[in-house]
C-alpha cells in the first residue's frame, strides 16, 4: 500500500481530486491512503502564522521553517518516509518515470508550496525531492500535489480493473500512445481503420507502435530515446 502525507497551508483546496474516480476506487479498496496536514496546526505562534516577509526585502510572503519541521518531525516519528516531495516550479518536471517509480514506495509527504515559496533551509535540509509540473506559477502547490498523486494512484496495483492499462498509457515506453477508436465503426463516413477491425492481434501491434512511433515523431521528439 501507498501512503502519501500532504502538507498545505489551504489543505481543503486539494481534497475534492480524491473524492472520486479511479484514485476514490483505489483509496476505498485500501490500495491507497491520503492524509491531509494542516501547516497552521504546527505552528508555534498564537495566532497561526505560517509565513512572513522576505529578508533583504522583496513582495510575497514565504512559507517559514518552523512549522514544516514540527509538522515533518511529527510524521518522521511514526513512519519511515522514502520521499519527502516538496512541488514547486523551479524543479525538475514530473515524468512517467518518475511515478513509475515513486508508485513503487511506501511513505511519501508531499510538501505543497504557497504564497513566494519556503524559506530555502527547508529545501536545504529537509526535502529530498522536489517536482514540478510545468513551466509555469501557479498560487500554490496544491493542485500539482493532486497531479501527482493521481498519477501515482493508477499505478498502485489493483487501482485499475485492467491492470494492462495503465501500461500502456502514454510515455511509458518513450512513446505517445496510439490513436484509440470505439464504437461506431462508420460514423458519417469517418470510418475505424480497417486493421483494427481485422482481428490479427500481430497486425494489429504493428499499427500501434508504428502509430506510436509516428505520433511522438511529430508532437514531442525530443522523448524518443
Amino acid at each position: 500500500m501507498l501512503r502519501i502525507d500532504i502538507i498545505s497551508v489551504k489543505p481543503d483546496l486539494i481534497k475534492s481530486p480524491f473524492e472520486g474516480s479511479i484514485v476514490k476506487r483505489a483509496i476505498d479498496k485500501n490500495y491507497f491512503e491520503i492524509y491531509f496536514h494542516d501547516l497552521k496546526d504546527y505552528s508555534n505562534y498564537k495566532r497561526k502564522q505560517v509565513d512572513d516577509y522576505q529578508f533583504g526585502g522583496g513582495s510575497g510572503m514565504v512559507l517559514m521553517i518552523e512549522p514544516i519541521k514540527n509538522c515533518i518531525d511529527f510524521l518522521c516519528k511514526q513512519r519511515n518516509y522514502d520521499e519527502i516531495i516538496y512541488m514547486t516550479p523551479d524543479a525538475k518536471i514530473l515524468d512517467q518515470k518518475t511515478s513509475n517509480r515513486l508508485s513503487t514506495l511506501e511513505n511519501l509527504i508531499i510538501l505543497c508550496g504557497h504564497y513566494k515559496g519556503v524559506d530555502q533551509r527547508v529545501r536545504d535540509q529537509l526535502i529530498t525531492m522536489e517536482i514540478s509540473i510545468g513551466d509555469y506559477v501557479l498560487s500554490g502547490g496544491e493542485l500539482p500535489a493532486a497531479v501527482l498523486c493521481d498519477s501515482l494512484a493508477r499505478l498502485v496495483p489493483g487501482a485499475i480493473g485492467d491492470s494492462t492499462s495503465a501500461l500502456t498509457d502514454s510515455f511509458q515506453d518513450n512513446l505517445l500512445a496510439p490513436p484509440v477508436y470505439t464504437r461506431p465503426a462508420n460514423f458519417e463516413n469517418l470510418k475505424v481503420p480497417s486493421v483494427l477491425l481485422s482481428g490479427n492481434k500481430k497486425e494489429i501491434e504493428n499499427w500501434k507502435e508504428n502509430k506510436s512511433i509516428e505520433r511522438t515523431k511529430q508532437i514531442r521528439p525530443g522523448i524518443i530515446k
